[in-house]
């Protein structure tokens, strides 16, 4: 399909330090690994990704989303014979600069740093993450991961324009991200709205007939189940109805895609780069389907009196901690503590706060206020 515009591997910008080339895995590949191999993507068990596991066991965590989207991510490349190995280390890595409590987290964090003139995202937070937080080799600091990982990393989601982020210029600013890269988000967005729309009907915030009255091509999957299946039980014919859903949605992405791709007549890679805008898109009831369900969901589940309750009372905690900190630094641990010499004290304890756990928040909350 689209293996012309797949992203030569042999041309990757390579890394910030040189390294000499493992004998059967390629760069990409050692990326995926060395993502895998952190304590960043093993906390992402213990974070939120909607629903708390005080609820239930059975609810998606930010570590098993992630692998959700990898599984989506991996099936559009293979399908659009793009870089699977390269678009899988993205997926896996989309994630890892969240903090705990879901967007409550990093909506507190935001505000906090937003008294400093400055702006927390979790997106520039994971870059951080692989540049210098993560020491796990002798020989530099950080992974070392390639240039096309980390420019993913921080533009997976949107572009940004030359001088818009000062930091991030060696990042080809002005300029698209591979096609591999640009699939992520929106694996992303299928991912979360099936495993949402899964979650809270489990936790009996909707129904599917309600998903039905709200989102027209559901609709036509949820006749279709009921009409098949009408002696099954509702959880099974709902299961039924997601996993088409599902498909739709990715299907949706592979023929939108392709269709962008042909319009644009691009030839390579080099061409995606330079394109004036991103061609990893939706068809038009794909992308209508997709807006729809995050209409109902937020309706319906994000706004919910309960999540809301939670999401206060975790942006409230936040805050707490985070003015804890900067009154009482030497409180700090002794890696942050000498790291604040070196840079502002609010990005240290945002950065601290910003890689919690939701129960290690706790204890640490627990221990700062006892």
């Amino acid at each position: 399909m689209l293996a012309r515009l797949r992203f030569p591997v042999n041309q990757s910008r390579g890394r910030r330090y040189p390294e000499p080339e493992h004998p059967y895995r390629n760069c990409f590949q050692r990326d995926r690994d060395r993502v895998v191999h952190t304590r960043a993507f093993r906390r992402l068990e213990a974070k939120t990704q909607v629903f708390t596991p005080s609820l239930s066991d059975h609810f998606r965590n930010r570590l098993t989303h992630t692998i959700e989207v990898a599984q989506v991510a991996r099936t559009l490349a293979g399908v659009l014979q793009l870089d699977e190995d390269l678009t899988e280390a993205l997926a896996l890595a989309h994630d890892i600069g969240h903090p705990p409590f879901a967007h409550a987290g990093e909506e507190a964090l935001d505000r906090e740093m937003q008294r400093f003139g400055e702006r927390f995202d979790h997106n520039l937070h994971a870059l951080r993450i692989v540049e210098s937080f993560e020491q796990r080799y002798a020989r530099f600091p950080g992974l070392n991961l390639t240039f096309e990982v980390r420019e993913g990393i921080v533009k997976h989601s949107h572009d940004f324009a030359p001088g818009e982020r000062p930091e991030l210029d060696e990042y080809l600013p002005g300029m698209r991200p591979p096609l591999e890269s640009q699939l992520i988000d929106l694996a992303d967005e299928v991912a979360y709205n099936t495993a949402d729309l899964d979650d809270a009907f489990s936790a009996g915030m909707l129904t599917a007939a309600e998903a039905a009255e709200c989102v027209p091509q559901y609709r036509e999957i949820h006749e279709t189940v009921e009409m098949q299946f009408p002696g099954a039980a509702p959880r099974d014919r709902f299961h039924e109805s997601l996993r088409l859903l599902m498909d739709a949605l990715v299907t949706g992405l592979i023929e939108g895609t392709a269709a962008a791709v042909s319009a644009a007549g691009v030839a390579n890679a080099d061409d995606v780069r330079r394109f004036p805008r991103r061609l990893a898109v939706f068809t038009p009831e794909a992308a209508d389907t997709s807006r729809q369900l995050k209409g109902f969901l937020n309706a319906k589940v994000y706004t919910a009196p309960d999540l809301q309750a939670d999401r206060a009372r975790s942006m409230a905690l936040i805050g707490e901690l985070f003015q804890f900190f900067m009154d009482r630094p030497e409180r700090l641990p002794e890696p942050y503590r000498v790291q604040s010499g070196a840079e502002p004290l609010h990005r240290v304890v945002c950065g601290y706060i910003a890689g919690m756990t939701d129960s290690y928040f706790g204890r640490v909350y627990s221990s700062a206020f006892e």
